[in-house]
């Protein structure tokens, strides 16, 4: 039996399969590459998936009063604009681990991330539902493989970043509005489309103008009655969580809620800013074009057809657009359906389309192109150590045994970057050396200052002057010796080649070796 045989047999049953059933052969794909996700793509992506998350989580459920929040501690201070639901879960999950005497926080992750990965399959079982429902298994079929193999997809989808855990909510409540009702309950399914969405608020805060613009679209198609009834179901979600629970903790209901408000309209300048088109350029480039500029033409082509879709999508876009804070991630909620409406649109163009009647070719092309490139970044991104510096150097001083005051040295910058604490395995006083001076930082509400001559270690970040800025620390701790290097993952370096905003540094482990005279195992 020769090679090609084989290959015709092998490709014969792809065929078959995708055929027969496209939904089990996508979610199939995903959950292997979310797999290799779980397994490889280890550390954090962003500041707010691990120090909004994790570290509040794991230090509540270690009796740490972490951001005045743990209740029964005092002193509260004040709610910090983020929900609780999401960060809670976490901690009722962490405190399951304690329970069982599981203390490994790489291993832990790797459960967390596993759950995340197959929580997402439902953003992409959703999304193919809600594409066959309204143009066909064609397109829906091809939605399904950009959710399941879009390059950021699988890595994403394993991070505790509450802009992707709040989509598979989203399209759940997208989907209970759309789809056929048979036998069922309408009123039902408006009801628990609006349960679901104010979930999906109760993670990510500003979902609420998808939300609002998915009434609206229900309004504007005259269905009073069951906007009412989404209505109440949004509701019956919101008020348990942030008006129950917030009134538990801070004595006043939606606390979190109106603190994010405030924060977001005082802080509006702070972070990146942009022109109003910021986001779309976004779009088209992360999308990869020339498909990415297919998508968006058959997204904006789609609103007449598909407004319960389209509107929600459209003024969250909209909003953001406009808003000054335009931090990439802020975008990500909406890209399922940016993505159904874009393939649904773009199709439907097409077969109108003299011109891409008789350009089929080309067309084949810039998808192979497109599938090329975007399998090539994924496989790079899927097995990429997120963070590696930093989460390797708590990884490996965890060996050690009451550390009790870290001091980071970063005097080339204005401020020293965080260190997860959670790889630490304890909760430690930090002291920060920058250019700005000395600050301290605690995991509890009370910030003491600490002497320097406390800190059993000192974390040097990147190598710059690095010779000067050991022997000016030395001055404080004379007995200093060098421990070892923590280099940061490849992807970290291309991501600081892009843009030197996303500084990771090679961090340089000191011992204080008249507080820590030897040095514990093998590097």
């Amino acid at each position: 039996m020769d090679s090609s045989y084989i290959r015709m047999e092998i490709r014969n049953k792809i065929d078959k399969a995708w055929s027969e059933s496209p939904l089990k052969v996508i979610l199939i794909l995903s959950i292997i590459v979310r797999l290799l996700a779980v397994i490889f793509s280890r550390g954090f992506g962003m500041h707010d998936d691990h120090f909004l998350v994790i570290e509040p989580a794991q230090a509540w459920a270690d009796g740490i009063n972490y951001q005045g929040w743990f209740p029964g501690s005092s002193p509260f201070t004040q709610p910090d604009g983020h929900s609780l639901l999401y960060s809670g879960f976490h901690y009722l999950l962490f405190c399951f681990f304690n329970s069982l005497g599981f203390r490994d926080p790489q291993a832990k992750m790797l459960i967390i991330r596993l759950l995340h990965a197959f929580f997402s399959l439902i953003t992409i079982w959703m999304g193919f539902k809600i594409t066959e429902r309204i143009a066909g298994k064609k397109e829906a079929g091809l939605v399904g493989l950009l959710l399941s193999l879009l390059w950021f997809m699988p890595m994403m989808n394993v991070r505790n970043l509450v802009e992707f855990v709040c989509i598979p909510f989203m399209v759940t409540g997208i989907w209970l509005l759309l789809k056929d009702q048979g036998k069922y309950n309408k009123a039902w399914d408006y009801l628990l489309s609006g349960l679901v969405l104010g979930l999906g608020f109760s993670v990510r805060f500003q979902t609420a103008m998808f939300i609002g613009g998915a009434g609206l679209a229900l309004l504007i198609k005259g269905q009073w009655k069951n906007a009412f009834i989404f209505s109440a179901g949004i509701l019956l979600s919101i008020l348990p969580v942030q008006g129950i629970l917030d009134y538990k903790i801070w004595h006043q209901p939606f606390a979190e809620f109106m603190e994010y408000v405030r924060y977001n309209i005082e802080a509006a300048n702070n972070y990146i800013t942009g022109p109003w088109y910021n986001y779309i350029l976004l779009l088209s480039g992360i999308l990869l074009p020339p498909i990415s500029l297919f998508l968006l033409f058959g997204f904006f082509a789609s609103w007449r057809k598909q407004l319960i879709i389209f509107l929600p999508t459209f003024i969250f876009l909209l909003f953001h657009s406009f808003f000054p804070n335009k931090q990439e991630r802020f975008i990500f909620p909406i890209f399922p359906f940016i993505i159904i409406l874009g393939v649904v649109g773009w199709n439907d163009f097409v077969e109108k389309s003299k011109y891409w009647q008789k350009h089929g070719l080309l067309l084949k092309r810039c998808w192979l192109v497109f599938w090329c490139i975007n399998l090539f970044i994924l496989v790079f991104i899927t097995f990429s150590y997120s963070k590696k510096s930093r989460v390797e150097a708590m990884t490996y001083l965890s060996r050690y045994k009451n550390i009790d005051v870290l001091l980071l040295e970063d005097s080339n910058h204005s401020s020293a970057k965080m260190v997860p604490q959670y790889y630490l395995n304890q909760w430690v006083d930090v002291i920060s050396v920058t250019d700005q001076g000395v600050t301290f930082d605690s995991p509890r509400p009370i910030i003491q200052n600490v002497e320097i001559s406390k800190a059993k270690f000192v974390l040097f970040f990147e190598n710059k002057n690095l010779q000067n800025r050991v022997l000016k620390i030395k001055q404080e701790l004379p007995k200093l010796e060098y421990e070892t290097t923590m280099d940061p993952g490849f992807l970290d370096k291309v991501m600081f080649w892009l843009n030197p905003v996303n500084l990771n540094q090679t961090i340089y482990i000191y011992r204080n070796a008249a507080l820590v005279p030897e040095k514990i195992g093998k590097e």
